[in-house]
């Protein structure tokens, strides 16, 4: 598989990282992400939305509502490995005790509950869609994105995102996989600035990074070249 685009603006959260200047720092520095660090302040999302929404997909409208702002979108497009796994296992400690559900919960628990409450807090209709894919959920969104451009969507915003993962589930998660919550928003154009190819040799072990922050990583240090490995797949990155 081959594909290019033009990268021409982005935002990210993580636990002690949001303005430009914290994420190139971190990118020409890299050090692990403190989950113990402040979280940003949210400045674009409205009161009433955020106490509605889970960790991750705070973070994720946060940074969808600065890109729809900062830019005339055409479609939008949601990727999380782990969705509203929150909310879920709210819902399933409730069952388990015999509880009535949340009707909050429940509303809100479907994996594109997160890119519905964007369009809804932007007042704007735009196409939409959600995908969730394993360790290699980036590079799919971005497969689907390039999608989007080829059916003559001129500018397409990507986010990708997870939230906090409940303490249940540490036992059994591999030791090095983040648990704590991020997002990173992506503006694409069609274009040849950023080229991809795969190459089969994912060894599937779980790294220590989401790959978008991966990708962030290398496209922040000016990397010519780099490789982001996935489940069963290398994707080989270049920039012009």
């Amino acid at each position: 598989m081959k594909f290019s685009l033009n990268l021409i603006d982005w935002q990210a959260r993580a636990p002690g990282l949001s303005d430009a200047t914290q994420w190139q720092r971190w990118a020409r520095q890299p050090h692990a992400i403190d989950p113990d660090a402040p979280p940003a302040k949210l400045t674009e999302l409205p009161m009433m939305t955020a106490r509605r929404l889970c960790s991750g997909s705070k973070l994720a409208v946060e940074c969808g509502l600065a890109m729809l702002r900062r830019h005339s979108i055409d479609a939008v497009l949601f990727s999380s490995r782990h969705g509203e796994l929150e909310r879920n296992y709210r819902i399933l400690q409730a069952l388990a005790r015999n509880e009535d559900v949340s009707p909050t919960d429940f509303a809100m628990s479907v994996h594109n509950s997160a890119v519905g409450n964007l369009t809804i807090a932007a007042k704007q209709p735009v196409v939409s869609s959600s995908l969730s894919a394993g360790m290699d959920t980036f590079h799919q969104g971005l497969c689907e994105v390039i999608c989007l451009l080829q059916a003559g969507y001129q500018r397409v915003l990507m986010v990708d995102f997870d939230g906090l993962l409940p303490a249940f589930y540490h036992p059994r998660l591999p030791p090095q996989m983040p648990t704590w919550a991020w997002a990173v928003a992506l503006v694409f154009e069609a274009g040849s600035a950023l080229h991809c190819t795969t190459e089969s040799g994912g060894d599937g072990m779980e790294p220590l990074l989401p790959q978008s922050l991966q990708f962030m990583q290398h496209y922040l240090d000016d990397v010519a070249e780099f490789t982001i490995p996935g489940e069963k797949t290398q994707w080989r990155w270049s920039r012009v």
